[in-house]
């Protein structure tokens, strides 16, 4: 292959299908039949075979709901202060977090992620308004953008909080997470942020 060739992004396996080339989220997920139940944050949910853009989009304002849904995720992950810049370790640990969910639901674990996003993701939060001095909770709708940030915050927060200084391996952890959220498991930390941020909101309308 000469140098002016396209190379393929790293993490995304190109294969065959027919007549085109079809890239795979770490050689081994297909991408391309992903299903949105959820209309207000489709367009903030970007799924692509890359996992590691090599921070192409970090200096652009509003570039991150271009970088892959998956990219995300692993980048909250390492948003704590044992795992800042570990990031082939964390992409290791979607890997096979990924694998452990296909083995348990039989489904692909990206569209599991998708629908762990979009259940996870709060509809309503609370502000704080100053009148006088007096500080006054009020309920307001959570942009959509902003739905998806919460979203992959609490995914985030349940995995280190049940592996962290656990027996709980941290692929176990995601594992359980993903399919807690994807199900809509009120036990799930996840879900759990999801309904308490809500109903705090609907106190305070």
């Amino acid at each position: 292959m000469s140098a002016d060739e396209e190379q393929p992004e790293p993490d995304a396996h190109v294969g065959t299908e027919g007549e085109g080339a079809v890239a795979e989220l770490f050689g081994t997920w297909d991408v391309t039949n992903i299903e949105f139940s959820d209309p207000s944050t489709e367009r903030y949910i970007s799924v692509t075979p890359v996992a590691h853009t090599m921070g192409r989009h970090a200096g652009k304002q509003f570039q991150k709901s271009e970088v892959s849904i998956v990219e995300r995720l692993i980048n909250r992950l390492m948003q704590t202060e044992e795992n800042t810049g570990k990031k082939q370790q964390t992409m290791k640990i979607v890997r096979n977090a990924f694998d452990i969910v296909h083995e348990r639901t039989e489904e692909n674990p990206v569209q599991v992620l998708v629908r762990a996003v979009e259940n996870a993701a709060p509809r309503e939060e609370t502000v704080r308004l100053k009148y006088g001095g007096i500080s006054v909770p009020k309920a307001v709708d959570v942009a959509p953008q902003r739905r998806v940030d919460q979203s992959l915050k609490f995914i985030a927060e349940g995995a280190h909080g049940a592996s962290f200084k656990t027996a709980t391996d941290a692929e176990e952890a995601l594992a359980q997470q993903l399919i807690g959220a994807a199900d809509y498991d009120v036990q799930a930390y996840a879900i759990n942020q999801k309904e308490e941020k809500e109903r705090v909101a609907a106190a305070a309308r």
